[in-house]
Parts: C-alpha cells; sequence; structure tokens
C-alpha cells in the first residue's frame, strides 16, 4: 500500500513538472528595440535563435514573443549590427542597436579615385554585379536597363550582339556621337555603330564586373572633360582578395523565341487580293489555295543561348589575383545568325614594399557574328520588301514555294512566269554571308608610389587593341537563271585596325586637419593617341559559288580602298575634396584638354565645375527626428565637353577621289576638293546645373533620391548650307544648341528583415528636351527624312506630316494636291484653302518618351529567393513606316492582316485603302503609333542548397526574360529604332530584328 502512494506522489510529481515546463516554454517576454540615441525602432526583427519563430517590433519598437525561457532572441534592422541576447528567465529585455559604420563607410568609385557614398556631392548611381547579370545580356549596357534613373537604354536590334542607344540625361548632340563614355579598370572606350553592327561593348564580358557607376551630372563627369559631355559610365572588374583561393563555376542554358509574329494574309486571301488589284483572273479558284506558305515560320526558329565561366581569384596579403574565362553563344531567333564569344580576364595586384605597389588588367575576347541584314533605313515601297529579311517575310506572296525540288533556294522570279519578280524569297537573306571576328584586348599597367603618408603618385599606362575582319558574300545561286550576268556574285573582304594608347599619371594627397576637417587634393597628367587603318576589296562576277569570298582574284571586278587617321588628346586636371564633420563637403574640379581633332584657333578647352553637399542629419537640430536616418542636400554646377562630335581632319581642307577618267585611252583618277577649313571649329560644350536630395526614412528601411537638371548645350556641330558660289556645298561648324531638363526619382524599400525579407526597388525618370538653335538663326526648321523634322523650340526627332482623315467614300471631294482616289486615303486641309501641299504638313509625333521607368523587387525565404524585374516608357510615338508598305494593297505582295477589311463600294472601310496597282500611301500621321510598353524583363527562382563539405556555395536557378510586353503597339516590338545611333531619326520602325523572350537554367557553385 506504502509503494502505491508512493508511486502515485510520484506521478502527480512528475506530471506537475512536465506542466511547469510546458508553461515555461509558452512565457510571454516583452521588451523594447532603441537606437543609441534611446528612440525606438519599427519594424526590426526579433528571432528566436534556430527556429522559424519571431516577430517584428511596432512603431514605437515594442515587441511581445511567447519563447522558453531559455531561449536566445536575434534582433536585426537595415543598417544596424546584429544582436543577440540570452533571455534567463526574463519576462522583459530591452535591446539598444548599434548603428553599421560599414553603411556609413560604403565606397563609390568616382573616377581616378574613390569616395565614401556618404562624401559625395555629384550625382551618381551604383549598380552590383548580380543586379547586372540577372539577365542573359551579351554587354553591360543591356544590365542597366531601366535600373538607373535618368538613363535611358534602347535595344536597337535583337540580333545576337547587336547594336543599343544609351543616352544619360537625354540626347545632347545634333550630329555628334551620344553616347557616354565607358572606363573599364581606366581604359576608356566609346560605343556606336549602325542598327546591323555588332556593339563594341558585346566583345566584354558582363560576367567579369564588380560594380558600374553612372556618373551623371557635370560636377561628377567634368573630371573626364572634353568626353563627358553625354556621361561617364565607370566600370570595375572583379579583382583578387588576401585569404583563400576561391573556384566558382557559373552556367546557364536555355531556350529562345519570337514574342510575336505579324498576322498576314494567307494564300486563298491573298490569290483573292491579286485578282482585285489586277483586274484579271491569274488566281481562277483562290478559295483552294488555302493558307499557304507561312514564310514567318521559315525565317524565326525556337535558339539555343548558353554561357559558361570559370573563374579563380584569391591571393596572399602580398599579391592578389582573380582569373577567368567564359565561354557565350547565342543564336537568333532568324535563322542562320548567331553570336559567339570567348573571353579571358587576370588581373593581379602586388604589394612590392610599403611604398610600392603595381598591378595589371589584362582583357581579352574574340566573338564571331554572323548577322542577317534585319533593317531597311529606305523609304519607299519596295524598300520594305527588298531591304530587309523581314520585310521580305511579312511580304512574300503565300502561293509561292521556298525551295526547289533539290532543296535549293528557289527565286521567285522563276515562279508564276515571272510576275514577281520584284520580290524577293526572304530566304535570299538568310543565304547572305555577313560574318564579323573580332579581336579585342584591353591592357591596363599600374604602379603605385607612396611618396609621404597621405601623398601618393599612381602611373597608368591603358592599351585598346581591336582588329576587325568582315566577310560578306551575295551567291549566285539566289539569283534567278535569266537574271544573271557576269557581275553576278558580290564579295567583299574588310579589315581595321584601331589602337588607342593612353597614359596618365595621378597624384593625390589626403589629410585631416583637427580632426573635423578632412582635405583630398588630385592632380592629373593624361595624353591619349588612338589610331585607325582599314582597307576593303570589294569584287562581282564570279564562276560559281564554290570559294564564297575566299578567292577574290577570280572575280571579273575588283575596286580597293583604304584610309588612316589618327588623334591626339592631352589633358590636365586638378580636384579638390574638403569636408567637415562629415556634415559639409565641397568638391572643386578644372579640367584643360586639348584635341588634334579641332581648329587651330580652339585646340584646348576649360571644363570647370564645383558642387556641395550639407548632411542635414548631422545638424544638432535634427538629434529628435528619429523617423529621418540620414538626409543629404547637393548641388553641382560645371561644364563639360563632347569630342566625339566629329571625325579627324574635318577643320582642314580635304580633297577626295573625284571618279575615273579616260583620256587618250590612259584611265586618270581625279582628285578634287572635298571640305573647307575652320580654324574656329571647336568643342561641343554642355553646362549643366543639379539640385538633389539623397534620404533615408525609418532607420533605412526606405531610401529617396531625387535630382532634378537642367543642361544646355552649346557649340553643337551642325552642317551649314553654303551658296554654290562658294565652291562648297556646306561646312562644318559650331552652330546649333539644344536644352535638357528633367526630374530623377529612386526610391528603395526594405519591406520585410526578419526570415522572410522583402524589398522593391523602383525609378522614374522624366526629361524635356529642346532644340534652342540650328545654325545660328538662319534655319528655324530642317526635314531629316520625308516625316522627321529639327525644329527650334521643338523636341528632337518630332514627326512632321500630313494628318490622316480616314478614306475617300463615294460622292465626297476629293482635294487636289496629293494622290487621291475613291477609297484612296484622305488627309486634312489644314489652312482651308482648297489644296493639299506642305502647308498642311503639322508635327503629329514625338518620339522622345514622357517619362521611362523600372521597378523590381526581390523576396528571400529559406534557401529559396524569388526576383521580378519590370521596365517600360510612356508617352513616346513610334513612326511604324512599314505599315504605308503593308497596308496598301497594289499588287504582287503580300499584306497585313487587316487589309481584308479593304474599301470597297459594298464595304465603305474608312482605314484600309482599296486596291490600285502602283498606287503610294501619303506620309501621314496614319503611321505614327503610341510606343507606350510595360516589359516583364524577368522573373527568376533560385534555390542554395545546404550547406555540403567541400563546396562554399551551391545554388541553381530558373529565369524567363522578356516574358509578357503589354503595349498597344502593332509592330513586332515597341522597343525599336530602326536609325540605330542617329540622334534626330528615332522611333523609326522599318521592320527591325525584335527582342526575343527566353527561358533557362542555370547553377552557381563555389569551392
Amino acid at each position: 500500500m506504502q509503494k502505491k502512494i508512493l508511486g502515485l506522489f510520484l506521478l502527480m510529481f512528475l506530471q506537475l513538472s512536465l506542466v511547469n515546463k510546458g508553461l515555461a516554454q509558452n512565457s510571454t517576454v516583452t521588451g523594447k528595440v532603441t537606437d543609441e540615441k534611446g528612440e525606438g525602432i519599427p519594424g526590426a526583427s526579433v528571432a528566436v535563435k534556430g527556429t522559424q519563430q519571431g516577430t517584428l517590433t511596432n512603431v514605437e519598437g515594442v515587441y511581445t514573443l511567447e519563447v522558453s525561457p531559455s531561449a536566445t532572441l536575434v534582433i536585426s534592422f537595415v543598417g544596424y549590427l546584429r544582436e543577440e541576447t540570452g533571455i534567463n528567465n526574463r519576462s522583459e529585455v530591452n535591446v539598444t542597436l548599434k548603428a553599421d559604420t560599414k553603411a556609413l563607410e560604403e565606397v563609390v568609385v568616382v573616377g581616378y579615385g574613390t569616395q565614401r557614398k556618404i562624401e559625395t556631392t555629384g550625382s551618381i548611381a551604383s549598380v552590383k554585379s548580380d543586379e547586372l547579370t540577372q539577365l542573359p545580356i551579351t554587354n553591360v549596357a543591356q544590365g542597366l536597363q531601366s535600373r538607373v534613373s535618368g538613363v535611358q537604354i534602347s535595344q536597337n536590334s535583337g540580333s545576337p550582339g547587336g547594336n543599343i542607344s544609351v543616352r544619360i540625361r537625354g540626347t545632347n548632340s545634333i550630329n555628334g556621337n551620344a553616347e557616354p563614355l565607358y572606363v573599364i579598370d581606366g581604359i576608356q572606350i566609346s560605343n556606336s555603330g549602325g542598327i546591323n553592327d555588332v556593339s563594341p561593348l558585346s566583345t566584354i564580358n558582363p560576367n567579369d564586373i564588380e560594380s558600374v557607376e553612372v556618373l551623371k551630372d557635370a560636377s561628377a563627369s567634368a573630371i573626364y572633360g572634353a568626353r563627358a559631355a553625354n556621361g561617364v559610365i565607370l566600370i570595375t572588374t572583379k579583382r583578387g582578395k588576401a585569404g583563400k583561393t576561391n573556384v566558382s563555376l557559373e552556367s546557364y542554358y536555355g531556350v529562345q523565341q519570337v514574342t510575336k509574329k505579324l498576322d498576314v494574309l494567307n494564300a486563298a486571301e491573298f490569290a483573292q487580293l491579286e485578282n482585285e488589284t489586277f483586274k484579271n483572273n491569274t488566281y481562277p479558284d483562290p478559295a483552294s489555295l488555302g493558307e499557304g506558305v507561312d514564310w514567318q515560320d521559315l525565317i524565326f526558329q525556337k535558339a539555343p543561348i548558353q554561357n559558361h565561366q570559370l573563374t579563380i581569384s584569391g591571393g596572399s596579403e602580398k599579391t592578389q589575383l582573380s582569373l577567368s574565362a567564359n565561354y557565350f553563344d547565342q543564336d537568333g531567333v532568324i535563322i542562320n545568325s548567331d553570336f559567339k564569344r570567348f573571353t579571358y580576364r587576370l588581373n593581379i595586384d602586388h604589394t612590392v614594399s610599403k611604398r610600392i605597389r603595381v598591378g595589371t588588367s589584362v582583357m581579352g575576347s574574340f566573338s564571331n557574328n554572323n548577322g542577317i541584314e534585319a533593317a531597311s533605313t529606305t523609304i519607299g515601297d519596295a524598300a520594305v520588301v527588298t531591304g530587309s529579311v523581314l520585310g521580305a517575310a511579312i511580304g512574300a506572296p503565300p502561293t509561292l514555294q521556298p525551295y526547289k525540288e533539290d532543296g535549293s533556294i528557289f527565286p521567285f522570279a522563276e515562279q508564276g512566269n515571272g510576275q514577281y519578280r520584284e520580290v524577293i524569297n526572304p530566304l535570299n537573306y538568310t543565304s547572305i554571308m555577313r560574318k564579323r571576328n573580332i579581336k579585342r584586348a584591353l591592357i591596363n599597367l599600374y604602379g603605385e608610389y607612396t611618396i609621404l603618408p597621405g601623398l601618393t603618385y599612381r602611373a597608368s599606362f591603358n592599351a585598346d587593341v581591336d582588329s576587325r575582319l568582315y566577310d560578306t558574300y551575295l551567291p549566285i545561286s539566289i539569283i534567278a537563271l535569266k537574271d544573271r550576268n557576269d557581275n553576278s556574285g558580290t564579295a567583299a573582304k574588310f579589315n581595321s585596325n584601331f589602337l588607342g594608347l593612353l597614359h596618365e599619371s595621378v597624384l593625390s594627397y589626403s589629410t585631416k586637419i583637427a580632426a573635423n576637417h578632412s582635405l583630398k587634393f588630385t592632380g592629373l597628367f593624361a595624353t591619349q593617341t588612338e589610331k585607325y587603318n582599314s582597307n576593303q576589296i570589294n569584287a562581282t562576277g564570279f564562276p560559281n559559288d564554290a570559294t564564297r569570298n575566299e578567292a577574290l582574284q577570280l572575280a571579273l571586278n575588283r575596286t580597293i580602298s583604304s584610309s588612316r587617321n589618327m588623334q591626339r588628346l592631352d589633358s590636365y586636371m586638378g580636384r579638390i575634396n574638403y569636408g567637415f564633420k562629415d556634415r559639409y563637403f565641397i568638391d572643386v574640379t578644372a579640367r584643360v584638354d586639348g584635341s588634334s581633332k579641332f581648329g587651330a584657333n580652339h585646340k584646348y578647352g576649360f571644363f570647370p565645375a564645383v558642387s556641395a553637399a550639407w548632411r542635414i542629419i548631422e545638424e544638432p537640430f535634427m538629434k529628435d527626428v528619429s523617423w529621418l536616418s540620414d538626409m543629404k542636400v547637393r548641388g553641382s554646377y560645371g561644364i563639360t565637353g563632347n569630342a566625339g562630335g566629329i571625325d579627324p581632319y574635318q577643320s582642314l581642307a580635304t580633297v577626295e577621289s573625284g571618279g575615273g577618267y579616260n583620256i587618250n585611252h590612259t584611265y586618270f583618277t581625279a582628285i578634287r576638293p572635298s571640305g573647307i577649313s575652320n580654324p574656329d571649329l571647336r568643342w561641343e560644350k554642355s553646362t549643366q546645373t543639379n539640385i538633389g536630395i539623397d534620404a533615408s526614412l525609418l532607420n533605412n528601411q526606405f531610401s529617396l533620391i531625387v535630382d532634378y537638371y537642367i543642361k544646355k548645350t552649346e557649340d553643337l556641330l551642325y552642317i551649314k548650307t553654303l551658296p554654290l558660289s562658294s565652291g562648297y556645298s556646306s561646312i562644318t561648324g559650331n552652330y546649333g544648341s539644344l536644352e535638357n531638363k528633367g526630374l530623377e526619382i529612386a526610391v528603395n524599400a526594405n519591406l520585410l528583415n526578419g526570415p522572410l525579407k522583402w524589398s522593391i526597388n523602383g525609378n522614374l525618370t522624366l526629361n524635356r528636351n529642346k532644340v534652342l538653335d540650328l545654325d545660328g538663326g538662319t534655319t528655324n526648321e530642317r526635314f531629316i527624312t520625308n516625316y522627321t523634322i529639327l525644329k527650334v523650340g521643338e523636341p528632337l526627332g518630332v514627326f512632321k506630316t500630313y494628318v490622316f482623315d480616314g478614306i475617300n467614300q463615294t460622292g465626297e471631294t476629293i482635294v487636289p494636291g496629293y494622290d487621291g482616289r475613291l477609297g484612296g486615303h484622305k488627309v486634312k486641309d489644314i489652312n482651308s484653302d482648297g489644296v493639299i501641299n506642305s502647308a498642311d504638313q503639322v508635327i503629329t509625333g514625338n518620339p522622345n518618351p514622357k517619362f521611362i521607368y523600372g521597378f523590381s523587387t526581390n523576396v528571400t525565404f529559406k534557401n529559396f529567393d524569388l526576383s521580378a524585374f519590370f521596365s517600360g516608357t510612356q508617352g513616346n510615338d513610334i513612326y511604324n513606316i512599314s505599315r504605308l508598305s503593308f497596308e496598301n494593297p497594289l499588287g504582287q505582295r503580300n499584306l497585313l492582316q487587316g487589309v481584308e477589311n479593304r474599301w470597297t463600294p459594298e464595304n465603305p472601310s474608312n482605314q484600309y485603302v482599296s486596291p490600285a496597282v502602283a498606287g503610294r500611301l501619303p506620309i501621314s500621321s496614319y503611321a505614327v503609333e503610341d510606343g507606350s510598353y510595360l516589359r516583364f524583363k524577368n522573373l527568376m527562382l533560385g534555390y542554395t542548397l545546404p550547406a555540403i563539405k567541400g563546396i562554399s556555395r551551391l545554388r541553381i536557378y530558373v529565369s524567363g526574360n522578356n516574358l509578357f510586353t503589354f503595349t498597344k503597339y502593332s509592330g513586332f516590338d515597341p522597343e525599336v529604332n530602326t536609325y540605330a545611333g542617329s540622334n534626330t531619326t528615332i522611333g523609326i520602325d522599318n521592320l527591325v530584328y525584335p527582342q526575343s523572350k527566353s527561358f533557362l537554367g542555370g547553377i552557381q557553385l563555389t569551392f
């Protein structure tokens, strides 16, 4: 009996112990999380270590949590050091977080040095490598698109390695290069080129980049003086760090496909239209022809894309090394187009002694591009079809056949009794060889010597070596048998070599005075030489296609040309940076540049800038403003130049070959004057004022950057017409003036900082561009194309056309002055004088967007990460010139599907004209469309595997790119510009190679 009672007591004691233990696990703990000033931190994460249990503090920094008395709390918040504390049976646990001084010490590259981010007085934006390479890009500029306010980036062509346009704070030139200056580890390069060219930036591997800084205002960019009017993009590649040697492998593979096809008439509809147009019975039974050939399906394909990179980095305290090799391979969504690139990079830094440090950066690449002529810059009904593969695919009759029975391409001139001789088989364009091989090396050698504490001399020697070989061949086999002659078979070889040499000597001194004052001086001398030479041979008339362009000596006709030029730029720069108590900052910069390209009276230009910043948050009266983490007001004013406005020798009197003459059976080549000298030719000059605010709220949970700028560019290089009595048609001089002003807003928000992390980033840019002067007041307006003008008081490249006013209906009076017909296009008589002429042309569109924007979001939970990225433009117009050809039923070519609803007496359409042989649509607002769009650029889901022995990190991911585009635009792609690189002819669509969407999977491995 006693044993039973004892057992009962033991059982009761055990139960009480378990109850007490359970109660202990559920005890309530409260507390307050504060900063060093004692202010509560709202939104701070309070988590139980080793579990997923946690909460966030309220607006006063107070939290409540049920935890075990023996648990450990982990408290964290953005901008503060993480704190861990044991509960130790306490019911109230208060924690003070210390500011993360590393956030204040964040360093950015500013050109010829670095600065703490809080010290910057200019407008500088920074983008890290993981953001750049979130998309499968071929060049660095693509990765910047919509990620930096004030920067408009347009993918001019979706072809592999295709060219892009970058505009920082608008277009700042009319005839000159408006692209920014790129500085890669101190090596200066420029981007330019036409719609069918390979971008020079495509020769650089984006995966090697550590960070990119965009210098936008004059204060930030004036240190580059004569080349900085269009802004500067500083690119820093990855370098080795002392410690463990890391080996990493990054690889992805994916598939691309075209995002959209244009709806065209099928064979039955086309045949019926042909019968109506020519008023005959060419196709006795159109309905029996069915769908016919889908030419877009024949030229488009699902195309693979892949990228593989191996990187080794590490080193000792004395020597650090980073080595990488990369292979990138992209097939185009149009058959027989591709881009391959092999690159390597070697960065070495070595400390020789306490005072001497040396190093090198070497980037080499070899790229191969097989291109397609995918856009025509010629206006006219037939030119759209004959000038590009896309135009040919839209216009190719679906009643014709692509191939002969032997599998060779079937010329249209050999089909249908030769009635389609003027239409070209689109497969012809995919058979023309347009191969471009580019070898490039960027080399930097530097030595750094510490003369005295704080006083350093750095000498660097940079080289940009570029060698190119372009091969073209138009085969005889794609020419109809009846059209072949002694000139059939066209080939060319083009070689070019570029060598850019740059030496820079930089002397810098930094010191602190009485603890509160910081002072830094920087002095620079630089000399830069660029040499370029090229030679080309063209040949026609080959016996067959066997050797293509590898035996030009077999051709009947050959022409040879060559060229050579050289230019030099000498520079001197001085900069002073002053700071007081991390509260007030002043920067003063002055640079002098002398260029061989300019006239004898203006060889040198002077480019000063001054800027200041006030960190209001450091003022004593801001001590009690707890919701504001940081706030800085910036202001700057400066002058920058554009030396890229002209080619060498344009300030001199020049001569050129004037053709050949046969005199007494002897052939002579004439030389004639081609350019008049202008000793006053000088720099394009931009003067810019910038006011900015940088603010962080709620303990750095939210950040805001706002900039307002006004930039006026004067002395624009412009070609002025001369009277013929002068003996010259024109002269290049400094006549024009432009203005850009705008507003930039960038917002970052860390919405969740606990086990689930969620951040959002967005930016918005508004830029207004206006022509102030063209040629000193002589000309107020000038047509650039039949539909694009330059006009004082208007933005660059506005469209000036007739105003479309529907279709001429039965019984209406047809106003004279244009090719009007019953069922034809009608345009408005603006001045009501009863005649249609140039006085009735008005501005009908503006290709410059009202604003551009981009936003992204990132979510991480445990080992998963999810990101999405969007970009867009609003308020820009596109002149879809292809509609003037493919909605005009003049016979012999296919048209867009809408023409099925064409005008007839029984169907009085007010949009699509009636058929008419050789009819032409007037240049009118009919082709002006809204080019606004929102593009879902990227969606990525990744998973980082738990720790594996011998592997530091292993992440796998899947990604979708260019998934959706929301737009009203009817063409292939609203992000289009046929006249790539032009500053005045923009927003034109003549069927450019479209962008593709892609789906890929990848792996990132480090061990």
